[in-house]
């Protein structure tokens, strides 16, 4: 089995003024390819900052951070971006453009990287029948419920096939049984198509459905548990 993502000793310090400031203070674990994990903390814990370390928007101060076994910390700009594209990123607020419809929004990363117009066509269609939205492709997100705006993101995020998908609050703006139905479609796409899922939460009823949960604590992982999933 593959590991996707490791962590070893890693640190973050800002500079409030003239006061450092320890966002990660010694962070070290490691995700398999297939994995179905989440990190798991309140405001202030660090785990926003380590999600931006996983999904190499920034560099450590410290440590290793390896995404597929290439060392973040010592890339260039350019380099930290290609590497970028192996993270499928999934936000809370689900950061779809409003004038398009589901079809356009998902099929927008496969533009820019310039796929030809028929496999573009196919590869969204496939992805949005996957998050079963195969009857509300040409809908707006206007005319879509906060679920199915998520799942329009989770579509998105999946059609780079990258190597793992990174889920930031994704269920924070959804009320609890639109939570728990995109948590059946993660846990259903983990299964079906063993992608590696992490998932950065402060709510433990989404944690407790994900195999493992990395709790952390003041910048530290407090603790490592595995789970009934």
């Amino acid at each position: 089995m593959n590991t996707v993502l490791e962590v070893h000793d890693l640190t973050k310090t800002y500079q409030l003024g003239s006061v450092p400031v320890e966002a990660l203070r010694g962070v070290s674990f490691s995700v398999e390819e297939g994995d179905l994990v989440s990190i798991l903390g309140p405001s202030g814990s660090g785990k926003s900052t380590l999600l931006n370390l996983i999904g190499a928007l920034d560099r450590p101060t410290d440590g290793r951070l390896l995404i597929n076994g290439v060392d973040v910390s010592k890339l260039s700009d350019n380099e930290l971006a290609d590497t970028r594209k192996n993270v499928g990123f999934v936000f809370q607020f689900f950061n779809l453009i409003p004038r398009l419809n589901a079809r356009d929004n998902v099929e927008l990363p496969l533009t820019i990287a310039g796929i030809p117009k028929k496999e573009r066509k196919a590869r969204t269609e496939e992805a949005l029948k996957n998050v079963g939205l195969g009857d509300r492709m040409d809908h707006k997100s206007s005319e879509l419920s906060g679920g199915e705006r998520q799942r329009v993101a989770v579509a998105r995020a999946l059609i780079t096939k990258p190597s793992f998908l990174l889920m930031d609050e994704p269920t924070g703006n959804l009320d609890s049984k639109t939570a728990q139905d995109m948590m059946d479609l993660v846990i259903d796409l983990n299964k079906s198509q063993n992608m590696t899922v992490i998932i950065v939460t402060h709510d433990k009823s989404i944690s407790l459905r994900t195999r493992r949960t990395f709790s952390m604590t003041d910048g530290l992982i407090s603790s490592d548990e595995v789970n009934g999933q």
